[in-house]
Parts: structure tokens; C-alpha cells; sequence
């Protein structure tokens, strides 16, 4: 088995597709108007309105509900990555700030309120649960 994407439901999919693309550097696949996918080696990050939910099943998901999943992106310097969110994040979390199992992270949320993670491994034993 694979995981192959995280959808987040949003009621404005163009606000958030460009957030993305701001935070991560990506240019999103906008397979439709009420859908995206942000494609990186590992992972998918897709993005759909909340008008695609009756499709899903009545009330399977809500826009802006999200408070007990975190996206968590790897990325080369967490420190240098928090200045550089500082003209598009408008809530951070906390951090910079070292974790006790080995990364470096940055907690900020995105337009919706979904929580973001930021980190990068501090040691050789941290950076090799990421290699593939």
C-alpha cells in the first residue's frame, strides 16, 4: 500500500493554491476548476472545494474543521524557511525550535487554519528515516 495523497477541502481553492505554491516553492496541477494537486517525489498535496463534498457522501467533510491533522513538510533549513514565510504566513504556531526526537520545526497554519510543520532533521540519525 502507498499513501498517495492528503486532500484538504477548502471553500476558496484559489486562495489556498497560491498559498501553497508560495510556501512550498511548487507550481500546483489544476486538474479542474474545483481541484489541484501540489506533486513532490514523495507525496501529493490535493486541494478541493467544498462544493466536490456531495460527491464524497452528505457531510463527509468540512471546510476550515481541521484541528487534529498536521502537514508536515521537509525542508533543507528551517530557520532560513521562517524568514522567508514571514510575507505569506500570517499565524505562527511557535518555533523555530528543536524537537526531543531529533528535528527542527516551524508550526504556522495555513489560510484555512490547517496546521503546517516545517522541520528538518538535526542529526545523521534524524535525516535517515527520510532517505529513500
Amino acid at each position: 500500500m502507498q499513501l498517495a495523497a492528503t486532500r484538504i477541502i477548502t471553500d476558496d481553492v484559489d486562495r489556498l493554491v497560491d498559498f501553497y505554491e508560495r510556501i512550498t516553492d511548487l507550481k500546483a496541477v489544476r486538474l479542474h476548476p474545483l481541484f489541484a494537486e501540489l506533486r513532490t517525489a514523495s507525496a501529493t498535496l490535493a486541494i478541493a472545494s467544498s462544493a466536490t463534498v456531495p460527491l464524497l457522501g452528505e457531510n463527509a467533510a468540512e471546510a476550515g474543521a481541521n484541528r487534529s491533522v498536521m502537514l508536515d513538510f521537509l525542508v533543507e533549513d528551517v530557520d532560513h524557511s521562517a524568514s522567508s514565510l514571514r510575507s505569506v504566513v500570517t499565524e505562527f504556531v511557535s518555533g523555530p525550535a528543536d524537537m526531543p526526537w531529533g528535528n527542527r520545526s516551524l508550526l504556522f497554519r495555513d489560510p484555512d487554519g490547517n496546521l503546517i510543520n516545517f522541520f528538518s532533521p538535526l542529526d545523521a540519525d534524524a535525516r535517515s528515516r527520510f532517505e529513500r
